[in-house]
């Protein structure tokens, strides 16, 4: 009748690392264990793969890149992709520009996210793999080319 209730939560509490609240990175990040990030990073964060590693955003904190970890505590800016393996909760303060991938979620009021939100679940092949695009290779717009002509159709007869 009453059965045990499944693992949910934040499994990793430790915090091994901190970023500063004055400390600006650019370039992608990658960490195992906790991290507690009051500063910015203007590029990919990421959680060693096969670790359950957890990302703690403070309110102070901002990430423009994707973010992908086992579990992640968001209460800053994060402009880009988040996947998290396993459990995201976003506080009050926490403002998303982009997708969220996620077996759990937990949302206060005040959260905001401008993207979509999507359930994986835990026995689902993997989320997409996320690769920072370089904007000028994109193709559909640029600041130097402008936007892109769509290619014309070849029709070629048959038969």
């Amino acid at each position: 009748m009453f059965r045990k209730k499944k693992n949910s939560g934040i499994e990793q509490t430790r915090l091994a690392t901190l970023i500063a609240h004055d400390v600006r990175i650019t370039g992608d990040v990658q960490f195992s264990e906790g991290l507690r990030m009051d500063g910015h990073v203007k590029g990919n964060v990421s959680g060693a793969p096969g670790s359950q590693a957890l990302l703690v955003l403070s309110d102070r904190g901002s990430i423009e890149g994707n973010v992908h970890a086992y579990d992640v505590v968001v209460n800053g800016r994060i402009v880009g992709d988040l996947i998290a393996d396993h459990f995201v909760e976003l506080q009050g303060n926490a403002h998303v520009v982009g997708n969220i991938y996620y077996q759990q979620l937990r949302m206060d009021c005040g959260a905001s996210v401008d993207g979509k939100l999507t359930r994986q679940e835990a026995a689902q092949a993997a989320p997409p793999h996320l690769v920072a695009v370089d904007e000028s290779s994109r193709g559909e717009y640029n600041e130097r080319n402008g936007p892109k002509e769509p290619k014309e159709r070849k029709e070629r007869k048959v038969g």
